[in-house]
């Protein structure tokens, strides 16, 4: 069982789940909150984790919506301050850790909760939070070593909220919660992971580190995604697709892109209900095709470690194991209308996503990016 440390400490393997009281002794948290969604409380992998527990926790919310809004987290936070807690389980996938980030940030930060935002440069305003230990249940989001969250607010913006306090005390990643996953949550989460390796490498920030450990996500991801889709017990490609995801995480310490920035914006569009990891399936071979020769070196690399020929079409190989993996070819085959792109442009070009893409992006290019993509 692998232990490491980059940004976090991280348990991985399977079965790790029982290692959860020792993590929370180890931070000294004794009066735990958990945070989950209604999906785990039904399909019984709550009660595996209370099971795994040894203890009643203080306090448990099994609400958090698909996409995380500042009401849900105010709620969370209203539970955990009722419970006299000590600190927050995360269980389950990016939307539960990126309510618990909100819950975190929401009982040790005086309101209005919005100016904690990005967007508005409120990192500089975020402090320590209450020790969180993340679980994720999909392998997808890499939230569990992300320094970021994203919350729907009150006045309808879907915010970023960023800071090294918002990192996970303790990441425990046990692929065996992933076992079963239907299909198409598999391919949405997977090419979710995916996204994060690709934008990671080509964002033009320098961290080495962080763009060699994309590549090797984006390696792990085209060998083993096919593979963890067709057959949802299949322990070692379970385990592989967790590890790309977590490396997806990692990678991103370095930025993400404009894949990221047109899909938080597109995410925000409540009647939708748009799926985060579907949206950047859609829109990342549009990107690259966007990108195309203006990141040669870092496309080339990208290649060598899909396994392409030295002259492949980056974009089309995208486009293509999407289809293969059963994902929709377009926006518009989400339900996305043309009357959505302008009020969507104008959040993309503000997200904080936009600023590390690969080469720079303005309105006139979000336009052509959602032209494409629709």
């Amino acid at each position: 069982m692998a232990l490491m440390n980059y940004l976090t400490q991280c348990t991985f393997d399977h079965g790790a789940l029982e290692q959860t009281p020792k993590v929370l002794q180890r931070l000294g948290v004794k009066r735990p909150f958990v945070v989950t969604d209604p999906g785990l409380k039904a399909n019984g992998l709550l009660a595996a984790l209370l099971a795994a527990l040894g203890q009643e926790p203080a306090g448990v919310f099994t609400d958090t919506p698909p996409n995380p809004t500042e009401s849900a987290s105010a709620k969370a936070a209203e539970a955990y301050r009722a419970g006299q807690c000590d600190g927050i389980v995360a269980f389950g996938g990016g939307s539960s850790m990126d309510l618990a980030k909100a819950v975190g940030l929401m009982v040790t930060h005086a309101g209005p909760f919005e100016r904690l935002g990005g967007s508005v440069k409120g990192m500089k305003h975020i402090g320590p939070i209450p020790p969180l230990v993340a679980i994720p249940t999909t392998a997808g989001t890499g939230s569990e070593v992300s320094p970021g969250a994203v919350v729907i607010l009150d006045n309808g913006r879907k915010e970023t909220f960023v800071s090294p306090f918002l990192v996970p005390k303790a990441a425990i990643c046990d692929p065996d919660l992933t076992l079963g996953l239907p299909p198409g949550l598999t391919a949405a989460t997977g090419m979710d992971a995916m996204t994060h390796c690709i934008e990671a490498v080509l964002t033009p920030v320098v961290h080495p580190p962080a763009e060699a450990i994309g590549v090797d996500g984006a390696e792990r991801i085209g060998i083993w995604l096919e593979r963890a889709v067709k057959n949802g017990d299949d322990k070692d490609a379970r385990w592989h697709m967790m590890m790309g995801s977590f490396e997806g995480a990692l990678a991103f310490s370095k930025g993400l892109g404009a894949v990221h920035g047109l899909s938080h914006a597109l995410g925000r569009i409540h009647e939708l209900k748009l799926h985060h990891g579907t949206l950047n399936a859609v829109i990342l071979p549009h990107s690259l095709a966007m990108i195309g020769n203006q990141a040669e070196e870092k496309f080339a690399r990208l290649r060598r470690a899909l396994g392409l020929a030295p002259n492949a079409d980056l974009a089309q190989y995208i486009a293509d194991l999407n289809a293969r993996i059963g994902l929709p070819a377009s926006l518009g085959a989400m339900g996305v209308k043309e009357e959505h792109g302008e009020g969507a442009i104008d959040y993309a070009v503000s997200d904080l996503a936009t600023l590390t893409n690969a080469i720079p992006f303005e309105n006139e290019q979000y336009r052509e990016l959602f032209k494409r993509a629709l």
